[in-house]
């Protein structure tokens, strides 16, 4: 099967259908106007891994964009059914997808899909990847004192996330990295930032700058003294970064990607990357 291609899809109340099969009406609102939420998941040994936590974030991202969600239990079972018989010993890509349903009033919708993980997701995390910094054109800790704009929320409105990997494409490099207008780092359009600064390992505060709060971020930084280190949240710019004992990115699919070159400076690759990449694939 390609990479590109979903192997399996199942829809809320109806369970897994061909892959080919309609699944969202054409005036649903998370079609019309990206007005929905997803989470992307690591399938491994067959199940989702860090299931709960993902599902708690589109839980906290759907209460700050008055989304209604199905019951927990019951997007369990969503995700259970699409996972139904998936080789235990293949990667898996499994994204869950809510939106608000139809325009004009509707019950909302939700699905999974489950692929192979992307070769160049598995390439990223053996050989690294190049980095771009781009001006996002707001301040770092503008977005969360606004109080309107809902942040750090996983939404089906990508537009501005996939403008970013098109000019990362058009330029030659793997990624992006968004920079606030007052010189800080922020994340990438699918990934967090994480850096180590002597026995430190850290990442950018969600909470002050609203940015999406990673999951494997989070996991990793929570798991630090597994590797002997510490860990924070901070501000860096990328002047930090490119001064830092090692710069990755991660995410779901990715896991741990570690940045050889960041706007043209090639950086050195961390002893620490294999330990880290270790510890996610196999958590104590």
């Amino acid at each position: 099967m390609g990479s590109g291609a979903y192997a399996r899809v199942a829809v809320l109340g109806r369970g897994v259908v061909p892959a080919g099969e309609p699944v969202l009406r054409g005036d649903d609102l998370g079609a019309l106007q990206g007005d929905g939420l997803f989470e992307t998941m690591h399938v491994r040994g067959g199940r989702p891994w860090l299931r709960d936590e993902h599902l708690a974030r589109l839980a906290r991202g759907a209460a700050r964009i008055d989304l209604p969600l199905p019951p927990a239990g019951v997007l369990v079972e969503l995700l259970e059914e699409v996972c139904a018989g998936w080789p235990v010993d293949a990667e898996g890509a499994l994204r869950l997808v809510c939106t608000r349903g139809p325009e004009g009033g509707g019950p909302p919708s939700a699905h999974a899909t489950l692929a192979r993980v992307p070769a160049a997701a598995r390439r990223a995390r053996l050989e690294g990847i190049s980095v771009a910094t781009l001006p996002l054109g707001v301040a770092a800790t503008a977005r969360p004192a606004l109080g309107w704009l809902p942040v750090g929320i996983k939404s089906t409105s990508y537009a501005v996330s996939a403008a970013a990997r098109r000019w990362a494409a058009g330029h030659g490099v793997d990624d992006v990295l968004w920079v606030s207008t007052d010189g800080y780092a922020l994340e990438g359009p699918t990934a967090n930032v994480v850096w180590l600064a002597g026995r430190t390992l850290c990442t950018v505060p969600a909470a002050a700058t609203g940015i999406l709060p990673g999951v494997t971020a989070a996991w990793l930084l929570g798991h630090a003294a597994d590797l002997g280190l510490t860990a924070e949240e901070r501000m860096v710019t990328p002047a930090g970064l490119r001064a830092a004992d090692g710069v990755w990115f991660t995410s779901s699919l990715r896991g741990l990607a570690p940045v050889h070159t960041l706007d043209g400076t090639r950086l050195p690759r961390p002893a620490l990357t294999g330990a880290a990449q270790a510890l996610l694939a196999h958590p104590r």
